[in-house]
Formats: C-alpha cells, structure tokens, sequence
C-alpha cells in the first residue's frame, strides 16, 4: 500500500509542475505565444510584412547542430519574456530557400529585422549576446 501512496504523491509532484508552466514538452496553454515555424520563403515574406514595427528575431538552424540544440530551449524561453518580439525558427534542411536568400553561412545564425529590413546579425550558440541584441534593438 505504501508503493501506490508514493506513486499517487509522485505523479501529484508531477502534475503541479505541468500546471505550473515550468514543462516545455506538454501543450502550451490557450492563447500563449510560440515561435513561428517558417519553411518557405512566401512564409518568410509574410512573417516579416505582417509586424512591420516589432522587432523580429529569426533563429537559423539544423536538428543535426549541436549547439543549435543546445540554445533552442532558451530561445523559445524567449517567448514569454518578451511578449512585443517575434519570434521565428527556420531549418535550414527544410527552408534552403530561405536560408540561401538570408546568406546564411553557419548555424545557428540569429538575424534581427525591423520594418522588413535586416539590422543586425550573428552566428553561434551565444545566449547573452542573443539576449543583449533583443533588448537593445526592441
């Protein structure tokens, strides 16, 4: 009986984390922001024509990089933190498109647009710098 008591006390732990907003693998809740997915560059247009004044943060990746594995978890923390950014990811395998047209060299590789226009730039798994380029270009 002692077994099933800890079990029922585990599996309450666990539910309060999943309602607590800390667990990234589940749904996300009704209304919560998320990154845009793009795979095309009629995609990509579009992102950037839809929010002419925000800030747009594009994160260029592959599922086979490392460290794009490594900083995608605090990218998409990003979300959240910063409501008035958009966020988009595209892979580079399935978009060569729109990496080929944006001149991606490397990944990952984080470009920053306002008002359609790209203005500013850089490659690798660097979470401050990341962080620092959002809250200046906002």
């Amino acid at each position: 009986m002692q077994g099933g008591g800890a079990n029922e006390s585990g599996r309450a732990a666990i539910e309060e984390g999943e309602q607590g907003g800390s667990d990234t693998s589940g749904l996300p809740p009704e209304g919560a922001k998320m990154v845009l997915v793009v795979g095309s560059m009629i995609e990509f247009d579009t992102a950037l024509k839809e929010s002419p004044s925000k800030l747009i943060v594009v994160d260029f990746s592959a599922t086979w990089c490392g460290p794009c594995k490594m900083i995608k978890p605090f990218y998409h923390s990003l979300v959240e933190k910063y409501p008035d950014v958009i966020f988009i990811e595209v892979d580079v395998d399935d978009a060569q498109d729109v990496a080929a047209n944006c001149e991606v060299k490397c990944m990952p590789t984080f470009q920053f647009y306002k008002n359609g226009q790209k203005v500013a730039e850089f490659s690798g798994a660097n979470k401050e710098k990341l962080e620092e380029n959002i809250k200046s270009l906002k």
